[in-house]
């Protein structure tokens, strides 16, 4: 692409962002027919989940709907702001399906006689999957969001790199030192009182 080429695209950019921010609901349908597969992928990518990817482009594109008096497309082109809408809201679906499974867990763990959870294995899979859930409460940020995407998420370090935006190096040294960390939180955690 041509300097020239490569400077109108970057003002049809940037006119599509005042549009949508003035509240034109044609620049949002256009920004989504542009940039809809990209957030898309990234949704996939992040959740794993086809039906909860197509939830989740839809929900950044209410989102950039209503947080468009926010934008401005002096600063940061629309498509970069979009995906990172899309990288919260991954990060918020991804906290709560965690949160949830802490949850659907400690009801499973609540109604069952403790003769059934020694002899199902897949109720020990949730208690384990909970205990590493609170584990990871009480580790630091941003080790805590790598391994949420590392464990819940079942996302590669070279995806989680993509996903959050870090370096690789970065990435596998905030798993290597969050494990550490999370070792040392449940270490604590199973001493008895």
């Amino acid at each position: 692409m041509s300097a020239s080429a490569q400077g109108d695209e970057d003002d049809d950019v940037r006119v599509l962002g005042e549009r949508l921010r003035a509240g034109d609901d044609a620049a949002l349908e256009e920004a989504y027919g542009r940039w809809g597969t990209l957030v898309h992928t990234i949704a996939l990518r992040g959740t794993g989940d086809a039906r909860l990817a197509e939830d989740v482009t839809q929900q950044v594109f209410v989102a950039a709907w209503r947080g468009r008096a926010s934008f401005d497309p002096g600063i940061r082109p629309l498509p970069a702001w979009l995906v990172g809408i899309a990288r919260h809201t991954v990060s918020d679906v991804l906290a709560a399906r965690a949160r949830d499974a802490r949850l659907a867990a400690r009801a499973v763990v609540a109604s069952a006689g403790s003769t059934v959870v020694a002899a199902d294995p897949t109720v020990d899979a949730v208690v384990d999957a909970v205990v590493v859930s609170e584990g990871l409460a009480r580790v630091g940020q941003p080790r805590r969001s790598v391994l949420e995407l590392a464990f819940f998420a079942q996302l590669t370090h070279r995806e989680i790199a993509e996903h959050l935006g870090m370096p690789l190096g970065t990435v596998k040294s905030h798993v290597r030192r969050g494990l550490l960390e999370l070792r040392e939180v449940l270490e604590v955690t199973d001493e008895p009182s």
